[in-house]
């Protein structure tokens, strides 16, 4: 399945995907390790290594730019898909050259499958499990 979004961050990655129904924010609900740790996220305790990062939408502090940048940094955090980007999470993908597309239907992506993002063209193709 190929969805047509809105390209925030170039670059082209391919990889599982974790996915969050709630927004979420990088600082406090992300820890330096990728692991989540908003006790109030029904991923609570799992980890993002190496994996495309799918939530609706950031929220919170300026700050969790650079926790997104941190984890680039470490090879952490692969791709970001969003429904609706804010800033705070398209500075720390740009900052961090992480692809990422935004204004996709996300519920057509469930935790595990694999996923193809283009930032480039603003595409994402899903691999179903």
């Amino acid at each position: 399945m190929e969805l047509k979004g809105r390209s925030i961050s170039k670059g082209q990655v391919e990889a599982e995907v974790i996915v969050s129904k709630a927004p979420i924010s990088f600082l406090g609900g992300v820890n330096e390790d990728g692991i989540i740790t908003d006790k109030e996220n029904e991923l609570y305790g799992q980890s993002i290594r190496d994996k495309i990062f799918v939530f609706p939408t950031g929220k919170g502090s300026t700050v969790g730019s650079y926790v997104i940048y941190g984890l680039a940094k470490k090879g952490i955090l692969k791709g970001i898909i969003n429904k609706e980007c804010e800033p705070i999470v398209a500075t720390g993908a740009i900052l961090g050259k992480i692809p990422m597309v935004d204004n996709i239907d996300i519920s057509n992506i469930k935790t595990g499958d694999r996923v193809l993002i283009d930032g480039n063209k603003g595409i994402v193709k899903v691999f179903k499990n």
